[in-house]
């Protein structure tokens, strides 16, 4: 064993895991009903029923306006016949969008009406009204604090995370005795959090880490006796990432990771590095990044002669994906880790998942974790180059805002 043991790294992957969760209960806490107005907005549907509460926000033709007896509606525009706000919001046409904090003064910005399929907009200063916007061409309707929250403002350190939470775990007495527990926290917080902004920044930090134990009691057969045997299993990975903006797709990054393999003889991997990022695509279904750095990473290992450990200057090179539907959310990290110094110490990983929701905020999810180590030190047993695991448990969604 190294002077870093696995109970070590189990009890700082731990601490981690607990520091971590502080945004998920901060992000449970959160209220999420956008508070009451002295004067209600008034939403009258097509078959006549008007309805008083307050307008949230409105989404690619989908307008969500809030209720206190209903919650939280979405409602499309053939299903409005009018629509009336006392509060000041921002309307966007289609094709807009707004590329920096400096622009937003050529918003038009006021109380809304909306009546025979067109939108108006009523400065509250009493100018004239800005010409109407067909309901159809009006992709987005944004209420002013919002807006300002969104431009001229960054969130605290505990606001504006999204992402999940999961746990999963197998238990089996019988000859021999079985328990395997696993569990993965992924945060992302983007700046600004809304699609009608260009991004300026993005931070997200990732855990994932299982841990299994079996157990073969001692026994006598025929006057041998065979002492009590145990094997487990241990992978624990931790990385955290800051982007920043250079343009709507083009950002510089920084990243740090950790990651402990028992089955792959791998004690601890530190990397540390930094390059750019391009964005290929994203829209509120999918999104896919492509990354490049230049870092320094140190391996150490379990086992193996004098030496083992190695100092290596080498790359990340990844792929990010993600696909959010109705029945399913996939997401998919692909790296490979060359090392320039040591050619034969490159290495390799890929993480898929699919979660299923099931009930409000839950949902089932399924993934598997490849990863290949091409150049681990010889050690008895042999150690495979290559680990996969294959994972199921529940997740619970993460949902925050600032």
């Amino acid at each position: 064993m190294t002077d870093f043991s696995v109970r070590s790294l189990a009890q700082f992957c731990l601490f981690a895991l607990l520091f971590a969760l502080v945004p998920v209960a901060r992000a449970v806490a959160e209220g999420q009903n956008p508070p009451a107005d002295a004067a209600p907005d008034t939403l009258v549907l097509s078959n006549g029923d008007t309805l008083h509460g307050k307008l949230v926000k409105e989404v690619g033709g989908k307008v969500t306006f809030h209720t206190e007896p209903l919650g939280d509606m979405d409602i499309k525009w053939d299903n409005i016949k009018e629509l009336h706000t006392t509060g000041n919001y921002g309307v966007l046409a289609k094709g807009v969008k707004l590329k920096g904090r400096n622009n937003q003064g050529n918003l038009p910005m006021g109380t809304v009406e909306v009546e025979n399929q067109e939108v108006t907009v009523r400065p509250p200063n009493a100018a004239a009204p800005a010409p109407p916007i067909p309901a159809k061409d009006a992709e987005f309707i944004i209420d002013q604090k919002t807006l300002d929250t969104q431009m001229h403002h960054e969130p605290g350190f505990l606001t504006g995370w999204n992402g999940g939470a999961t746990a999963g775990a197998t238990l089996v007495t019988a000859t021999q005795n079985q328990y395997t527990v696993s569990g993965a926290l992924n945060l992302t917080r983007a700046v600004p959090s809304v699609p009608w902004l260009n991004p300026r920044s993005r931070t997200s930090a990732d855990f994932t880490g299982s841990f299994g134990k079996i157990t073969q009691p001692a026994y006598t057969v025929g006057g041998v006796f065979t002492p009590a045997a145990t094997s487990k299993t241990a992978m624990y990975h931790l990385d955290g990432e800051q982007d920043e903006y250079l343009s709507s797709r083009l950002f510089a990054l920084v990243q740090t990771s950790f990651d402990h393999n028992f089955a792959q003889n791998l004690q601890l991997q530190q990397i540390y590095g930094g390059g750019l990022g391009l964005t290929l695509f994203s829209t509120p279904r999918q999104q896919a990044d492509l990354k490049a750095t230049i870092q320094y990473e140190k391996q150490q290992f379990i086992l193996g002669p004098p030496g083992s450990n190695q100092n290596l200057i080498g790359s990340t090179f990844s792929a990010d994906y993600s696909l959010k539907t109705r029945l399913f959310t996939y997401v998919q990290d692909v790296a490979y880790i060359p090392a320039y110094n040591v050619p034969r110490a490159y290495s390799a990983s890929e993480t898929d998942t699919v979660a299923f929701p099931t009930y409000k905020n839950l949902a089932f999810s399924v993934g598997t974790i490849d990863s290949y180590l091409n150049d681990p030190p010889a050690s008895a047993p042999p150690t495979r180059r290559n680990s996969f695991q294959f994972t199921m448990g529940l997740t619970y969604a993460i949902k925050s805002k600032y």
